[in-house]
């Protein structure tokens, strides 16, 4: 089953990070993305721009609306995700507990609806 971790964190965090912090970051995801692919479950990822560029539309009410930004204020913003393939939530809950957006975020697990509606 496929899920999909919702990777959420304060971008005042980043606001501070040197060039080296940026380069153990991408070290440390690496290392990551590498064992979801050795063992099998890796299906993709992306990491967003900030959610101040972000651009949310509705027609809800039959009218276009246009917002620059996203569509909520919050502390916490979406700035990535990953879907993995695994048998049961259990599997997810395992490799979301290796994530190391853990260590300073929320990861919230979510499965796929597709083939289920």
């Amino acid at each position: 089953m496929r899920y999909t971790f919702l990777l959420y964190s304060d971008p005042a965090m980043a606001a501070n990070m040197t060039e080296e912090d940026w380069a153990k970051s991408k070290e440390i995801y690496g290392q990551y993305i590498g064992a979801l692919q050795e063992a099998g479950v890796f299906i993709e990822t992306d990491w967003l721009h900030p959610a101040d560029t972000a651009t949310t539309v509705t027609l809800a009410g039959g009218e276009k609306r246009v917002q620059d930004g996203p569509f909520a204020e919050t502390k916490e913003t979406l700035g990535g995700y990953f879907a993995i393939d695994v048998e049961n939530l259990d599997e997810a809950m395992k490799w979301a507990e290796k994530c190391p957006h853990v260590h300073y975020g929320k990861l919230e697990i979510r499965a796929s609806a597709m083939g289920s509606v």
